[in-house]
């Protein structure tokens, strides 16, 4: 409907897959499944409950009649009576037993579980092919020297590849976080309205097994393993806030590789992809912007503010629950997947593209090794017999000479070529050239990658294989 507003992150940022997993169908079809499950396991535990009534619920699962819902919820204004009524009207024989015993957040909150879930397994997958592809950069550039900067400033020198490894290691903690995450959730289960389970025990005749059994079935049911052993008559608000931290986390991760890959591309060394009949610019049509990185940055810092909201609801929850949460949920936990979603799209496809322009980096490289090579060049001139403090002095001397050059009159760096015509140096071009090899001023950067690579990404890859070869479409 082009009359009412659509949100960005459907039409433009986020995958159909993670769309789909907030979308009315996904929840009320999991809201129905879990009035299934808690019919089958009140039945199982001798409720008067036939399987004539269950097949009929089973049966109506995905056919929801939301304008029977609608026209019912503008009328009681309650969104899960109004479920519950119209489930009963495609399901006559087993319309008394729906929803038995059962809070609203019995649906609500598992079904929230249920999808958060699922939306945490489609950003691992994303994410385990983001490490995938960064470590294929990172092995092919391991060898390649480039500037290091720290504040900024030229530093020692680094490699190519040692650079993407410290984007893959943010990446590998954010893993660490979302692999504990996935692994820890729990659903709320079958609690009744302020988590004592009173509603199941008058329904068991206070058969406190059978209740707690009650809760095991229709978490097993739903594919957990485990219910929170304690709740009130919602799951603890700080889940939310635990989830949005961590894609929080993962979305500061993605900014700070898009902040680097956006440096890269002004200093002409790193590009981002840029398609045959991309336009750059309305008026400079030159011009090659980093449109991709910059807007992982830019959604990435929707997620990191997103995170707040989530911590303020846990935080102002009163007693057993207060209403204000839901408003605000509803808005912002989706919107925080689907904006990080969006994030990753853009960071796989940035990663899997990324041109290198090999000769602009020697350039740059050479035009600061000269000063960093100073050292090492006073060391082996020191060892061939010259006076230490007049070689500094010297250095110093066309050290200042050649940063004036370059400084201020916009010449090339020739430190080098002053200290090989300086006979105090005692050494020969060839000498002195042998010194100033990048390669010789990378340390381990090489070996790190290689180590780095073979004893902690590979083993992740290899554990988490069957969630390679993810495809990502980038609609702008």
């Amino acid at each position: 409907m082009r009359n009412l507003y659509n949100s960005p992150l459907n039409s433009r940022y986020s995958s159909k897959e993670m769309s789909y997993l907030f979308s009315d169908d996904k929840k009320f079809q999991t809201w129905r499944k879990l009035w299934v499950a808690l019919a089958e396991s009140e039945k199982e535990l001798g409720l008067n409950i036939t399987e004539e009534q269950i097949d009929e619920l089973r049966s109506n699962i995905t056919n929801i009649n939301y304008e029977d819902a609608q026209k019912k919820e503008k009328e009681i204004r309650h969104d899960v009576m109004s479920h519950v009524h119209a489930y009963g009207l495609q399901c006559p024989k087993a319309k008394g037993i729906i929803h038995l015993g059962a809070t609203s957040c019995y649906v609500c909150d598992n079904t929230d579980l249920i999808i958060t879930k699922e939306a945490l397994l489609l950003i691992k997958k994303k994410l385990i092919c983001i490490i995938e592809a960064l470590s294929k950069f990172a092995d092919k550039y391991k060898n390649l020297p480039t500037l290091g900067f720290t504040h900024l400033q030229p530093a020692q020198l680094t490699t190519v590849g040692k650079r993407a490894c410290l984007w893959i290691q943010d990446l590998v903690l954010d893993l660490e976080n979302l692999d504990f995450l996935i692994d820890k959730i729990k659903l709320r289960g079958a609690k009744g309205t302020t988590g004592t389970q009173a509603s199941f025990m008058n329904l068991f005749n206070d058969d406190e097994e059978k209740v707690k059994r009650l809760d095991e079935l229709v978490a097993a049911k739903m594919g957990f393993k485990e219910t929170l052993p304690i709740t009130g008559q919602t799951y603890t608000r700080k889940i939310d806030s635990i989830i949005l931290n961590t894609l929080s986390e993962i979305a500061q991760s993605a900014y700070k590789f898009s902040n680097d890959i956006r440096l890269l591309q002004y200093m002409k060394e790193i590009e981002e992809p840029f398609e045959k009949n991309q336009v750059g610019s309305s008026a400079m049509a030159y011009k090659r912007n980093p449109m991709r990185s910059e807007r992982i940055g830019s959604l990435a810092r929707y997620v990191i503010v997103d995170a707040l909201n989530p911590a303020i609801t846990s935080s102002t929850q009163w007693f057993e629950r207060t209403l204000d949460d839901s408003a605000n949920k509803r808005i912002s936990v989706p919107e925080a997947f689907l904006a990080l979603d969006g994030v990753l799209n853009l960071y796989l496809n940035v990663s899997e593209n990324l041109v290198v322009y090999e000769k602009v980096i020697e350039a740059h490289v050479n035009s600061e090794l000269p000063f960093m090579a100073t050292e090492n060049i006073m060391m082996e001139a020191v060892k061939r017999g010259a006076d230490r403090q007049e070689l500094h002095e010297r250095i110093r001397i066309h050290s200042m000479a050649a940063a004036k050059r370059v400084k201020e009159e916009g010449l090339n760096n020739d430190l080098i070529d002053r200290i090989i015509e300086d006979p105090i140096f005692k050494m020969s071009r060839e000498e002195v050239l042998s010194i100033v090899n990048p390669h010789k001023f990378v340390g381990r950067a090489p070996g790190q990658v290689k180590d780095f690579l073979d004893n902690i990404v590979k083993p992740i890859l290899n554990e988490n294989e069957r969630y390679l070869g993810e495809k990502v479409e980038i609609n702008v």
